[in-house]
Order: C-alpha cells, then sequence, then structure tokens
C-alpha cells in the first residue's frame, strides 16, 4: 500500500456529501473549503447570496462539487425548507456541520427575549431540527459524521457570554445526546472548541487591537487563530480516521484553554 492510498483510505471524502452550515465566512466557510478539497460534495448553507456565490465559484474553479443554498435557520419552517433545498443537491448528506451562529451578547442585566430567542433559534435548535432531519438517514446508511462548532463560552464565562455561551453549552450536550443515540450505527458527533479567532462574528472583539493582544497573549502559540486553522480537524473528524471518537469537544485554540 502507497502513502497515498493510505491516507486515502483514512482522510478522502471522495464519496460523501456534506452540508455545511455558515459555510460562506469565517470557520464555516474555511471548512467548507477543507471537506470539497478533501474530495466531498459539499452543499453551503448561509443568509447572504453574494458570499456564497463567491465561495462556492472559488471551489468550483478548483474543481470542486458545491453548490449553495440561501436560508434563514432563525426559523423552524425556515430549518426544515433549507433541510429539504440541501438535500436535494447532491442527495441526502453523509457529514452535518453546524457552524452557522449569532453573537449577540448584550449586558445580562439588559438581555431580553428577543435575543435569547433569536440566539437559541439559530445556535441550538437549528443544529437540533438538521440533526432530527438527517442523523436517522445517517444511521440507516451506516455512516454518519455530525460536526457542531462551539466556543470557548460553552466552557467558562468572559466578555459578557450571556445567552451565546448559553446556546453553545447546550449545543455540546446536543452533540453527546445525538452520539449517545446514533453513534451505535456508525453516526459520530462531536464538537469543534474554537479560541478567539478573527472572524465576522468577533468583529466586537477583533475591531479592539488591545484587547486582540491580550488573547493572543493568553494561548500557548502566541497568537489567535485563523479560519484555516480548523481545516485538519475537521477533515478528521468527517472522515473514517475518526470512527472511535464520538461525543467529545475537540478544542483548536492554540492552548488558550489550558493555560
Amino acid at each position: 500500500m502507497t502513502s497515498q492510498t493510505y491516507l486515502s483510505e483514512l482522510f478522502s471524502l471522495g464519496d460523501r456529501v456534506a452540508v455545511v452550515t455558515g459555510g460562506s465566512s469565517g470557520i464555516g466557510r474555511a471548512i467548507a473549503g477543507a471537506l470539497a478539497r478533501a474530495g466531498a460534495s459539499v452543499v453551503v448553507v448561509a443568509r447572504r447570496e453574494a458570499e456564497l456565490t463567491v465561495t462556492v465559484d472559488e471551489l468550483t474553479a478548483e474543481g470542486c462539487r458545491a453548490a449553495w443554498v440561501s436560508a434563514d435557520l432563525g426559523s423552524r419552517d425556515g430549518v426544515r425548507a433549507a433541510a429539504d433545498k440541501a438535500a436535494g443537491v447532491f442527495g441526502e448528506p453523509d457529514i452535518l456541520v453546524n457552524s452557522a451562529g449569532i453573537n449577540l451578547r448584550p449586558p445580562m442585566g439588559e438581555l431580553g427575549e428577543d435575543v435569547w430567542d433569536t440566539t437559541m433559534a439559530v445556535n441550538l435548535e437549528a443544529p437540533f431540527l438538521l440533526g432530527q432531519r438527517f442523523g436517522p438517514g445517517m444511521a440507516e446508511r451506516g455512516f454518519g459524521r455530525i460536526i457542531h462548532v462551539t466556543s470557548q463560552q460553552a466552557h467558562r464565562a468572559f466578555v459578557q457570554s450571556g445567552a451565546y455561551g448559553v446556546s453553545k453549552g447546550a449545543l455540546e450536550s446536543l452533540a453527546r445526546s445525538q452520539a449517545e443515540a446514533w453513534s451505535p450505527y456508525g453516526v459520530t458527533c462531536n464538537t469543534l472548541v474554537p479560541g478567539f479567532v478573527m472572524t465576522p462574528l468577533n468583529e466586537r472583539l477583533s475591531s479592539d487591537p488591545e484587547k486582540v493582544a491580550a488573547l493572543a497573549a493568553r494561548t500557548m502559540v502566541g497568537r489567535n487563530g485563523l479560519a484555516d486553522d480548523f481545516a485538519g480537524a475537521a477533515v478528521f473528524l468527517a472522515s473514517r480516521a475518526s470512527a472511535y471518537v464520538t461525543g467529545q469537544a475537540l478544542f483548536v485554540d492554540g492552548g488558550l484553554s489550558v493555560h
């Protein structure tokens, strides 16, 4: 066996279909690109058509199979419509990546029901509904990968965690519940936990040079994260290589969480 054959058997996604929410920007975009370049047929789900078009055009120009679905994941009907459209492109997915999220963090005393409801709808309920839609089919076919992108706030409170931290902590619990239900049938469910990553979602913090530098100093590698730092971890969790890894939270944070 050549090294290329060995690596392909472990990590190639050439026979897989992936749906990536939030896949037109930030970490989601990097993950969508990594899965596509590893061979998967990728459907990118997000709101803004302009960003979706740029993302998918870039991948198809490289010879990848990719398509996009514009959707509002803030309502149950929107999530269901997005799921049906996504499954209609390349077929039912083998891989589901939930990276879409909103980051509304007013002071706790000013946290209203509208912010709470919106945060839970996008960050928690959409991943739940998509899991319910795709997880049983994965189990029936004997292979599936569900990957959630969470946050340091799932584990610790800082910089006004608010409803955002609650939603991400619950999302990690959801991954464990999904793992319990479907891992016996070949479906693994895990989370990727970023540190501070310079993405549009973190614009409030990334616009403050002093806070950016302070967060970099808290890591062990001396820098903040980049979206591309998630490519290898995502391919690993999506591939055959991770068949015995489930219900876990994999920190991709430069050592921030243990420093």
